[in-house]
């Protein structure tokens, strides 16, 4: 709240210049404005395309687009619309109008009012070429720098035009607003209706231009993409056929299933032989050593007919192994199978009246067993053949297939660009087929007058002037240090303020009215502020010699001491006012004192000179520029002032400022009690630091400072003692 108070303080002592410097700018921008001509807007709309689906279905394009994607589109379009080559081509039609139109839209013969006739339609021939080849034109060219300034005087360069025109989307739609203010409705309309224009057709040849960039570079592409995928089937191709190499894919399948079923088959033959095996092996032992050797001579010539028969066996089983187990070889050996069956059995029915009658059953099983045990021994030996045969041709098989997937990758990954590129290609050319997106939605017009806006320029420089100069003011509010009330004061150098006086109106106080009781109220508040300030300085009294002194001159020390002594003179006290300030005595020159210090301090004079009167009691000085002990010395100035003190209750010493550091320091000597001056909206310079810690130093002899010329606030006049 006290910055508060402290701006709007300020706002009010700064109140004349936040009338007239508004006023000031109100009226000047009347004056600059009221003469100014109508304003008209033409307006037109093109048609992107950009989040039309009704444009994209042909094409095939992805109508679902990103926010940011259809964002950027539109923005590339409306910095597009304001390049400068497109605002060039305008402006060379709108002075090749002016030139070859009876009826100019803006007055052209101002401009040109000493160009000939020849100049003219010279001038005509180098718009119309520019325009034709869509160049600017070459400002370091003299010429083509006098038809720039041409049209910078029409306001028809690129500059002017861009400053006046708007482009800008509409809303969320797929259109594109442009418009265009002047003083001329014809002009507006047609330099809307001619950046649309020059825009569409630009957009159309940086359209078609790279698409056949792009086609052509397709084309290439395509040509250079089948090439290499026919020179990587070509290779694999004669790779396959230097290598006799079908599929081979499907020869190792078929391979490791063949490898497979004969490690089947063998496992099954193992399985059998190791049972047959086992079983004949069961049987002779169930034979006596002498029937053993008698049915092995027996059994001989039988053995030879079924040795014969196994051996034929035999041969089936190979080439039945070898066709990998077809079913015809398969039919061959079961006949046979039952063959052996027979002569096994008709070998058996020879031993009916032997010794081994009785183990016939197991003479048959043996002989069955032991014909079954060379059978599947044949079998076994024909899989291992068989199955080295394949591992061989599979081992032979693994380098061709890491070299024929190595070429079908690369034939792979040739036919993936080759597609690719073509599909673009396709694209391409599809889209180039196409007209542009773009279309001028309807023509721009001719419009009406605008709203004049020159009541509202003239409000706004108001507006603007009066909060420029607020926002000046609170910037050198913000900026400013100054103490303006008792509690900066105090804040700001760590000693009490024992009170303050407010700015008295006028230029001369008389003291003796404000204790007479017919004063205003200004001086009724000054009185009070006084008697605040007498109250504090009581309370602090110790030898009853009280020093004034300021921080410089003409800060109100005269006035303190003088008011201070009136103040002290109502509460029936005996006062000497003693003017201890050489090099300004105001209090002897306004009262025209004729007792001086200096006679008194060297003897010239007693206190029968010095008595109490009714009035106020001074001690005047003659205004010489000396010090006290330049007078008298220490000693002797203490005696003087303890004479005076036995006369006087109060004596007040009026003493240079404490920037005369030398005349102060040697009154303070002398004093019980020192009050300094402090003027409200100083700064504390490092000086006057300086000088405060000078006075803190002296310790119970500063009681504190007096802040005079104070702005009084409102309502608030009253100022107790304020402490850091």
């Amino acid at each position: 709240m006290e910055d508060l108070y402290k701006f709007i303080r300020l706002l009010k002592k700064n109140r004349l210049t936040l009338i007239i410097i508004p006023a000031l700018t109100l009226v000047i921008t009347y004056f600059l404005v009221r003469n100014l001509p109508n304003s008209y807007v033409s307006q037109s709309q093109i048609a992107t395309g950009i989040v039309d689906q009704t444009q994209t279905a042909i094409t095939g394009e992805n109508g679902q687009k990103g926010w940011a994607e259809v964002n950027q589109e539109f923005g590339n379009l409306i910095e597009m619309m304001r390049l400068k080559k497109i605002l060039d081509q305008v402006s060379y039609k709108l002075i090749i109008h002016d030139l070859n139109s009876k009826t100019p839209f803006r007055d052209i013969q101002s401009v040109l009012n000493e160009t000939s006739e020849r100049e003219k339609q010279q001038m005509i021939i180098t718009f119309q070429d520019k325009y034709a080849k869509s160049e600017g034109l070459n400002l370091w060219d003299k010429k083509q720098s006098q038809l720039h300034n041409i049209l910078r005087d029409l306001k028809y360069d690129n500059e002017s035009l861009k400053n006046r025109i708007g482009i800008g989307r509409a809303g969320d739609s797929d259109f594109i607003n442009v418009e265009f203010d002047s003083e001329n409705p014809q002009l507006s309309a047609f330099i809307v209706n001619t950046v649309i224009e020059e825009f569409i057709k630009h957009y159309a040849y940086v359209v078609k231009t790279n698409q056949r960039r792009a086609n052509v570079f397709l084309d290439s592409l395509v040509a250079q993409k089948r090439s290499e995928m026919n020179s990587r089937i070509a290779a694999l191709r004669n790779y396959k056929i230097e290598n006799r190499v079908l599929n081979l894919e499907e020869q190792s399948s078929q391979l490791y299933g063949q490898i497979i079923e004969y490690n089947n088959q063998k496992q099954a033959i193992l399985k059998e032989i190791a049972a047959n095996t086992g079983a004949v092996e069961e049987i002779e032992a169930k034979f006596a050593p002498r029937e053993r050797s008698y049915l092995e001579s027996s059994l001989t010539k039988a053995n030879q007919r079924l040795a014969s028969t196994k051996d034929e066996l035999k041969s089936l089983y190979d080439l039945y192994v070898q066709n990998d187990f077809d079913p015809v070889n398969k039919a061959s050996i079961d006949s046979l199978q039952r063959i052996l069956n027979y002569q096994i059995n008709t070998s058996a029915d020879q031993y009916l009246n032997s010794p081994l009658a009785t183990k016939q059953t197991l003479v048959e099983q043996k002989i069955q067993l032991e014909v079954q045990l060379d059978l599947s021994r044949y079998s076994l030996n024909t899989i291992n053949r068989e199955l080295n045969n394949l591992n061989g041709q599979f081992d032979q098989m693994v380098p061709h297939e890491a070299e024929v997937q190595s070429l079908e990758r690369e034939v792979q990954i040739s036919s993936t660009e080759y597609l690719d590129a073509l599909n673009k290609f396709n694209q391409s050319s599809l889209e180039s087929g196409f007209t542009i997106k773009l279309s001028q939605v309807q023509k721009a017009m001719p419009g009406l007058p605008q709203p004049s806006k020159k009541m509202l320029l003239v409000i706004l420089s108001a507006i603007i002037s009066f909060v420029f100069c607020l926002v000046v003011l609170f910037i050198l509010f913000f900026l400013d240090n100054s103490i303006t009330t008792a509690k900066d004061l105090a804040n700001k150098t760590n000693v009490p303020v024992l009170g303050v006086l407010n700015k008295v109106r006028g230029s001369k106080v008389d003291l003796n009215a404000i204790w007479s009781g017919s004063t205003s109220a200004n001086l009724d508040t000054f009185k009070s502020q006084l008697r605040s300030i007498r109250f504090e300085i009581d309370r602090e009294l110790q030898s009853g010699i009280i020093a004034i002194t300021s921080m410089k001159e003409s800060e109100g020390k005269t006035l303190l001491a003088l008011s201070l002594t009136h103040a002290w003179k109502m509460t029936d006290k005996k006062v000497l006012l003693i003017d201890g300030n050489f090099g300004h005595p105001d209090i002897s020159q306004s009262l025209e004192g004729k007792v001086f210090i200096e006679d008194y301090l060297t003897g010239a004079i007693g206190l029968t000179h010095i008595s109490p009167s009714s009035a106020v009691t001074v001690l005047a000085n003659k205004g010489q520029d000396r010090s006290p002990l330049e007078i008298a010395d220490a000693p002797t100035i203490s005696a003087k002032l303890k004479e005076l003190k036995t006369i006087f209750d109060i004596i007040i010493i009026e003493t240079p400022p404490v920037s005369a550091m030398n005349q102060s320091k040697e009154w303070m000597l002398f004093a019980g009690n020192i009050v300094a001056v402090f003027e409200a909206g100083q700064t504390l310079s490092d000086e006057k630091k300086n000088h405060i810690q000078y006075l803190k130093s002296l310790e119970n002899k500063f009681d504190g400072w007096v802040l005079n010329k104070n702005e009084p606030r409102d309502g608030n006049t009253n100022v107790t003692k304020s402490k850091a």
